[in-house]
């Protein structure tokens, strides 16, 4: 999917939504316990129930290889019923990879390849060798971490080196050197308010995807006020706040309920770019 792809679906749906499938065997209804594939049961009624609400679906990796070889399958199977139910979905496999060159080319042939899935996130610290095999798949993208919304990134994210770049800053000025806007995204918090002002002066025409909205407390006002470019620019993830509205059999109807509500803000914000 390319990025004028994206945005032209951004306009049609009015809504720059994505629905993080962070999927917990622990937190879903207790009678789909009962199928075969309780994992995939629950994707499935979510995206039914959100995807003329949003643009993207973010399945994050820890939730299935944490069940391991049962929530692979259903991963797999996310993907695919995803892709030929509804296509115009963006898929971002959550996946933070980075490692040495040859460990990520069997990374990106693991999500770029037979899975053929649209993005995937990396981690920039190993630097330029650890994130081009995932630039080698021309039409895929990589989303790289850039400031994130866990207290942590305190540590190293917003040190400041003697010329006072924070580390983040570093990430990406230099990262664009590898790869342009139509290939490259980067990962920033919804919880980091005003540091998108920063971002945009050094990454104005890049998608973000960004996390945090919802049960982390980041506010989509602000996000879009600092964030949002002439091409919209954000992705913005809500996963526990949607998929976990409702623990009983009327869970995917609350789902959607939630996806609403967020659809509906955002479609006013797109007020000011379309």
């Amino acid at each position: 999917m390319t990025k004028n792809e994206l945005f032209e679906n951004i306009k049609r749906k009015k809504s720059f939504l994505c629905v993080g499938l962070d999927t917990d065997i622990q937190k879903i209804p207790q009678h789909l316990l009962q199928e075969e594939d309780p994992i995939f049961a629950f994707n499935k009624a979510i995206i039914d129930a959100t995807a003329d609400l949003c643009i993207a679906y973010k399945p994050n990796l820890a939730f299935y290889e944490s069940m391991g070889v049962k929530g692979w399958i259903a991963f797999e199977k996310t993907v695919r019923y995803i892709k030929e139910n509804y296509p115009d979905q963006f898929i971002i496999a959550d996946a933070k990879r980075g490692d040495i060159g040859n460990t990520s080319a069997m990374y990106a042939q693991s999500f770029f390849g037979d899975l053929d899935i649209d993005s995937v996130t990396v981690a920039p610290y190993m630097g330029e060798d650890s994130v081009t095999p995932f630039l080698n798949y021309k039409e895929k993208w990589v989303i790289l971490l850039a400031l994130t919304s866990n207290k942590g990134s305190h540590d190293f994210q917003l040190t400041e080196d003697i010329n006072g770049e924070r580390l983040f800053e570093k990430v990406l000025r230099k990262s664009q050197e590898w790869a342009n806007e139509e290939q490259m995204m980067y990962v920033v918090g919804a919880t980091q308010g005003k540091a998108f002002e920063d971002i945009r002066k050094i990454v104005p025409n890049h998608f973000l995807l960004v996390p945090g909205v919802g049960a982390q407390g980041g506010s989509l006002t602000e996000v879009c006020k600092y964030g949002m470019n002439q091409t919209c620019g954000l992705i913005v993830n809500s996963s526990r706040a949607i998929i976990y509205a409702d623990s009983s059999d009327k869970f995917a109807e609350a789902a959607r309920v939630e996806a609403q509500k967020v659809q509906v803000e955002m479609a006013e914000e797109l007020k000011a770019i379309l």
